[in-house]
């Protein structure tokens, strides 16, 4: 892949399993937040494998809209569209009620200096959310970084593993579990909290990152020297089937890929199909940010797309000077600001 067109098209290209579950879910689907770096993808995912299941369902994305011509993006590909500010309880009152909501709304880079912001977001948000969507299923993406760092021996942390933030933007994190958790005890909701681990897309991720790095002759940072990926698709693949599986109370679900994934494998492995000798600063540690998705690759499968497929892919979409979107995932970080 070397153009966004074809990106785009691999990321929203569903399975057959998607489609089955999507016929068997009732009603539309709901996106909100639906502008970040995962929204567009899986919305367009939604809807084609909506189609691939033969069944008529409206996909709703909400958004600010606030910029570009993602609005317009989206509904050429047959998403409609809603423009909101979700922390303005008038816009989010006048949103229509769907059965499926999906929650990807929330902040994280920026937190420092402005914690008070992320806070709002990720927990104040989701009460308001939970209160306007009580008869709705809600698969809310959370974040792998609700655990502490542990150690490499472990194999990652699983959903037994008790949560233990590093830093305000993961404790927002787990305050906007434990506020769906409540009211889906409250109110009956179905929720799955989704704790989503590095997803992959060829404009950004930990694979660019470091395939960057080493293409330009950049020390690779190996202070968080094992990490965990999945491949976009993937992952959104997931969060669209988990709305078969919320219930209340709200279920926990880790979403990674399989592998422990060494920073320093990563780099020698891009160094050998570029051509270059990667360099490195830092040293690795016996802990690391990882999850255990057993419990999701029990539900839904092994990932489609290995580890191995997004390196080739990463590969030559460096090589040939790829689009990229400017946004650093920040995974060596250790202290959790963000």
């Amino acid at each position: 892949m070397r153009t966004v067109p074809e990106l785009e098209k691999r990321l929203s290209e569903p399975s057959a399993e998607l489609a089955a579950d999507l016929a068997r879910l009732d009603g539309d689907i709901l996106v909100l937040g639906v502008g970040g770096k995962m929204g567009p993808s899986l919305a367009k995912l939604a809807k084609r494998g909506a189609e691939a299941a033969g069944v008529k369902k409206r996909i709703i994305g909400v958004s600010r809209f606030s910029s570009g011509s993602l609005q317009q993006e989206l509904e050429q590909a047959g998403i409609e569209t809603l423009q909101a500010d979700l922390l303005n309880d008038k816009a989010l009152n006048a949103l229509p009620d769907i059965p499926n909501v999906i929650y990807m709304a929330g902040n994280k880079f920026g937190t420092t200096g402005k914690e008070y912001f992320t806070w709002a977001m990720n927990a104040y948000l989701p009460g308001r959310v939970a209160e306007k969507y009580r008869n709705s299923r809600i698969v809310s993406f959370s974040s792998g970084n609700v655990y502490p760092l542990t150690p490499i021996s472990l194999g990652g942390a699983s959903e037994e593993h008790p949560a233990g933030p590093i830093g305000e933007y993961a404790q927002s994190c787990l305050g906007r579990e434990r506020v769906f958790e409540y009211f889906s005890r409250e109110n009956g909701t179905p929720v799955v909290n989704f704790r989503l681990n590095y997803a992959i897309d060829l404009r950004y991720g930990i694979l660019l990152e470091v395939a960057s790095a080493v293409n330009e002759g950049r020390p690779v940072d190996l202070n968080m020297g094992q990490v965990n990926v999945i491949w976009q698709g993937d992952a959104n693949e997931m969060a669209i089937r988990s709305l078969l599986i919320s219930d209340s109370p709200a279920v926990t679900l880790n979403v990674t890929g399989p592998e422990t994934v060494s920073i320093r494998w990563l780099a020698e492995r891009f160094g050998e199909g570029l051509g270059k000798t990667p360099v490195f600063t830092g040293v690795e540690k016996d802990t690391a940010l990882l999850s255990n998705a057993s419990k999701a690759h029990k539900l839904f499968g092994y990932p489609r797309v290995s580890l191995r497929q997004m390196i080739e892919w990463t590969l030559e979409w460096v090589e040939h000077g790829g689009e990229t979107l400017g946004k650093p995932t920040h995974f060596q970080e250790r202290s959790g600001a963000f």
